[in-house]
């Protein structure tokens, strides 16, 4: 995980680890709010987002940093799923699932938090056969 990283390695570029939550947020069209719960922010919180946007580092809190790792692992997955449909990939996290009873991957993150991103990138883990 990015946390472990950040403890073996000071040298991990949270710039750019905000930059790609930004770009993905973007792909995958999510809220204001479904991003920030996603990240495990308080959905007042928006100034955070706005602080990446602009390109400051992402927070160095394992929580954080966990949390971004867990997305750009869902995104690496579906990349890997569906290498020839970026759309697909792109819309999957907002698609209804009967795996998450119906409800959309962001929907599962939102409602569990950290251990809903643990349950998608598990379910998708399976899909690759990991």
């Amino acid at each position: 995980m990015l946390a472990t990283q950040v403890a073996a390695n000071d040298a991990i570029d949270r710039k750019a680890i905000a930059g790609m939550l930004v770009r993905l947020f973007d792909h995958w069209k999510l809220s204001t709010e479904e991003q920030l719960d996603a990240l495990g922010f308080a959905t007042s919180n928006r100034a955070v987002l706005a602080r990446y946007r602009r390109g400051e580092p992402i927070s160095g809190s394992r929580d954080t940093l966990e949390r971004a790792g867990h997305l750009l692992g869902i995104h690496k997955n579906l990349r890997l799923l569906f290498p020839q449909n970026r759309d697909l990939a792109y819309a999957w996290i907002k698609t209804r699932n009967l795996a998450f009873d119906n409800r959309t991957p962001i929907e599962v993150i939102r409602e569990f938090g950290f251990a809903g991103l643990l349950m998608v990138l598990a379910y998708l883990d399976r899909a690759r056969g990991q």
